[in-house]
């Protein structure tokens, strides 16, 4: 009989070296991020932010195409997560601008870190039963990339946060209620990466690095801001689709329009 238990069978077989090794990069991009804005290097703290959100995203896909996934993996990505994209943003945040609103600029940036706890919490709990081409609320990469950016851009341009404390108290609390809110924000898990494209397209491609190369905080910060805003429109517009196909294709107001057709005056009544 095997007296190996299930958990010591599962340490004795390791972990994946890539996928997780990508996932340490993002965490240490994340934990540079914290040291830097302590030390009020914020436009470096703040490029760290998108140096993590380039490793997440690269963690997750190396895994499917190696077909290493495993809930170790998962989990210490959440982890990862938590620290680049739920803590290293408030704090920068606070020590950019926040720490003079005294307790309105630590209860900004705590409502975004609870939020991006329970934003993690809620995706891991809807993995594999969710819509996989929308999220159910912002991100909290893009969220981190919404703070980051407009702290780089404030730093690049010599902003002194003081003066702008209010607009990023406003900024970092919305953010945080975007993560938890049930807006859709579209996932770009559907499009084909792997799919032939037109000339036109490369060329575009192109285009677009060097745009964001010429400003890349401001260009940054503007496409965040952009997504961000997008969930509460395509929120919007598919429920008002939804409302509109209700009254157009509604079967209980066909069946009376065609049992009153061209019966005006009998009985029928309208108000």
């Amino acid at each position: 009989m095997d007296s190996q238990t299930p958990s010591s069978q599962t340490l004795s077989r390791g972990i994946y070296l890539l996928p997780n090794l990508l996932t340490t990069a993002g965490l240490f991009a994340g934990f540079y991020s914290v040291i830097a804005s302590i030390n009020g290097q914020f436009e470096a703290a703040a490029v760290a932010l998108f140096i993590a959100m380039i490793w997440d995203g690269l963690d997750g896909r190396v895994a499917r195409m190696t077909n290493t996934q495993s809930e170790f993996g998962a989990e210490y990505d959440s982890m990862a997560d938590m620290v680049s994209f739920g803590i290293a943003p408030a704090l920068l945040a606070y020590n950019w601008a926040l720490h003079d609103l005294g307790k309105i600029g630590w209860l900004a940036a705590f409502i975004y870190t609870a939020a991006a706890a329970l934003r993690l919490a809620r995706f891991n709990t809807q993995v594999g039963r969710a819509d996989k081409r929308f999220f159910q609320g912002l991100a909290s990469p893009a969220a981190a990339a919404l703070i980051g950016g407009s702290v780089w851009l404030g730093a690049h341009f010599s902003v002194d946060g003081e003066d702008v404390c209010y607009l990023v108290a406003l900024i970092t609390a919305a953010s945080g209620l975007l993560m938890v809110s049930n807006f859709r924000y579209y996932s770009f898990k559907d499009v084909d990466w792997k799919g032939r494209v037109n000339f036109l397209s490369i060329l575009a491609l192109v285009g677009l690095f060097v745009v964001v190369s010429l400003q890349p905080a401001l260009v940054l910060f503007l496409v965040f801001l952009g997504y961000a805003c997008s969930g509460p429109i395509l929120t919007v517009k598919g429920v008002s689709k939804l409302k509109m196909e209700h009254v157009v294709g509604d079967d209980g107001d066909a069946s009376f329009a065609a049992a009153n057709k061209g019966d005006t005056g009998k009985g029928a009544k309208f108000d």
